[in-house]
């Protein structure tokens, strides 16, 4: 109610720049407390890369729900930033919610509160406003990246954690691609990246010759070599080690349990010949090998990692 009433003075409308800072004064005239009154100076911030960011809690709060509401009210209505054209500043919007969220570590989840921004507008206009969430969060990872490649954050990992699907939790998304980035930097990461790409073009390929998928599991008792068995033990062990430190948030445990795949994959290519003449063996093994790129896609999507 507070937020925008200074932009009607004469004193804002004569000196824009004013906006807010003028709202402040006003509030604390009328007895405002100073928590609200600094959230009424503060909740356009931040206004670029390098403008403060707000820390107080009802500042944040305000901050993010005026950008959230100028986001998902201009997408709903067809008014989404093309090429150059941003007449409503709404990259620097995203960028702002993104800074709030990263800076202040907040557990938020975007897509909820996009979607509660969207019902605010749909709830006196039914079917009146298209839903923008999918586009918005679509948005943001663009934003994303480009704010990180800016701290020298890789774009692709971003990609490689966001093309997961239902991650709308910034400082967690961050935090994963941190630990991806450690990982890749490791000879096991570096390796079994070569070797999850070419599981996965022999699974590509064999798939479009045969016109059908092979996705797993392989089964265990047509398994007939050392090494494809020892692959076989060691992937169900790194998946269920994973899958928990996922769930835990402990991503640098769960890379651990990935570099644990590196010695069998290895042995398993030097010592097994996929493209077998025997059919139900040849099958088994491409299964084998869909499980690998399915337990590394627990991570992050590996196939969009470049380099």
């Amino acid at each position: 109610m507070l937020a925008k009433a200074d932009l009607s003075s004469g004193m804002v409308g004569e000196f824009p720049e004013l906006q807010g800072i003028m709202g402040r004064y006003y509030a604390l005239h009328d007895g405002e407390p100073p928590a609200v009154a600094d959230a009424v100076s503060d909740h356009y911030s931040p206004l670029g890369p390098h403008d403060r960011c707000p820390t107080a809690p009802v500042s944040i709060a305000v901050a993010l729900s005026d950008k959230i509401d100028s986001l998902v009210g201009l997408f709903s209505i067809g008014e989404a930033p093309t090429g150059s054209r941003d007449p409503f500043a709404l990259r620097r919007a995203a960028l702002g919610v993104i800074r709030l969220i990263t800076e202040n570590k907040l557990r938020l989840p975007l897509r909820r509160f996009i979607r509660t921004a969207h019902w605010n507008l749909e709830k006196d206009a039914p079917g009146t406003f298209p839903d923008p969430t999918d586009d918005l969060l679509a948005f943001f990872a663009d934003r994303l990246k480009v704010h990180l490649r800016e701290k020298g954050v890789r774009h692709d990992l971003i990609t490689a954690v966001f093309t997961l699907g239902g991650e709308d939790d910034l400082v967690r998304l961050l935090a994963r691609v941190e630990a991806l980035d450690k990982f890749l930097k490791t000879d096991d990461g570096a390796n079994l990246l070569v070797a999850y790409r070419r599981a996965a073009n022999i699974v590509r390929i064999e798939e479009k010759q045969d016109g059908r998928a092979y996705d797993g599991p392989a089964r265990r008792e047509a398994l007939v070599m050392k090494e494809e068995k020892a692959l076989a033990r060691q992937l169900e062990t790194a998946t269920a080690t994973a899958t928990a430190a996922l769930t835990r948030e402990a991503f640098d445990e769960a890379m651990t349990a990935l570099a644990s795949l590196r010695g069998p994959v290895d042995e398993f290519f030097d010592r097994v010949t996929v493209n077998t003449d025997k059919p139900e063996l040849r099958e088994n093994r491409l299964r084998l090998l869909s499980e690998i790129r399915a337990t590394l896609n627990r991570v992050a999507d590996f196939s969009q990692i470049e380099g």
